[in-house]
């Protein structure tokens, strides 16, 4: 039976339904009644073990980062990659003139000519890639350093050399572009192989290649996410992949759809997602764990007049009694709440609306 919470405030004898109720049930809540409701009831149990608090959202699966390629160099477009090509940072990504630009990884965009005692962030990031490329050893070439000497000339000329480049062992403007992202994706093609480009101008769309799920998670559970949380994705063909909650986003935007936060998500194990783009997916994140505890359905609880919730058990014998809950955990996904309560205990029956 299902106890109404304006009887138990009431604490009056019903009419025709055969319940005789305390004003004050919980002050003994082993009080019990034999009388059957007219309602319909199920029955469930309570179980023991780990719950978790999971909220459940839609997002997109694909790649994560989004680069446009801005080229340096003016004059005509003789090759472009296709979209979805994959392009490791070293090789060549497009060229002008016949001439090769070379990807290279890096923060700072090129914006000037590089040769033999320049220094700065940009110097610095080109050390780095052409060690990372084994044009020169740690012991050669410190990657660290933001000096442009005779290990930098030497390292260039031989990147120079295996990129079909002239061995000058200065970096040309438009010669190569830096990237944040050691491989990236062809997303979008601006330009048109044959025709005419302009220094400054946005050629190329990427990605890197690091699978990602994007959620928008409505603003208002912002607290609720934290970085680090474990996330199960269920793909498009319903199987599922672990993640990680890797960002939480602290501005918000507006849309039709309300006011939301970015969440991104990296997958665990990438392989798992396939390499669908733009994908819908579902996704669990587990927001808080709890272990070794009791927990009942969310729908077995019942709402006190007075404040607070109670469940019903139904003794061995079929006999019918509350028990005041004090509630834990909410698990969204699987319709269960932890719950502590004297008298409550593994494997009870207790009742809940039929389904």
């Amino acid at each position: 039976m299902r106890w109404v919470a304006a009887l138990v405030a009431a604490g009056a004898l019903v009419a025709g339904g055969g319940w005789v109720l305390r004003a004050d049930p919980f002050a003994a809540p082993t009080a019990s009644t034999t009388a059957q409701s007219p309602a319909r009831t199920g029955l469930a149990q309570v179980t023991k073990g780990t719950l978790s608090a999971r909220t459940l959202q839609n997002g997109t699966l694909g790649y994560a980062g989004n680069h446009q390629i801005v080229n340096r160099a003016a004059g005509t477009v003789t090759k472009l990659p296709a979209v979805g090509q994959v392009v490791t940072a070293g090789n060549v990504l497009y060229r002008v003139d016949g001439k090769p630009v070379v990807l290279l990884h890096g923060a700072v965009p090129i914006y000037r000519s590089l040769s033999w005692g320049a220094d700065g962030a940009d110097v610095q990031q080109l050390n780095a890639a052409l060690v990372t490329l084994g044009h020169a050893t740690k012991d050669q070439l410190d990657p660290g350093s933001d000096y442009f000497g005779r290990a930098t000339y030497n390292a260039l000329r031989d990147l120079q050399d295996r990129a079909g480049l002239e061995e000058s062992g200065n970096l040309a403007l438009g010669q190569a572009v830096f990237v944040p992202a050691k491989t990236i994706r062809v997303l979008k093609v601006n330009a048109v192989s044959g025709a005419q480009t302009a220094a400054g101008t946005v050629v190329l769309e990427a990605s890197s290649t690091a699978r990602q799920v994007t959620v928008e998670l409505n603003a208002g559970r912002q607290s609720q996410v934290a970085v680090g949380d474990k996330v199960i994705i269920t793909l498009p063909d319903g199987k599922t992949a672990l993640g990680v909650v890797s960002e939480v986003g602290k501005v918000a935007t507006t849309s039709d759809s309300g006011t939301t936060i970015e969440v991104k998500i990296r997958p665990t194990r990438p392989k798992q997602t396939g390499s669908l783009d733009k994908a819908p997916v579902q996704v669990s994140i587990v927001t808080g764990t709890a272990e070794d505890v009791l927990s009942v359905p969310v729908n077995s609880l019942l709402a006190l007049a007075g404040g607070g919730y109670a469940v019903e058990v139904v003794d061995a014998g079929g006999e019918h009694r509350l028990v005041g809950v004090t509630t834990g955990l909410f698990d969204d996904s699987e319709g269960r709440v932890e719950v502590t309560g004297d008298g409550l205990a593994e494997g009870q029956r207790i009742v809940v609306p039929a389904s």
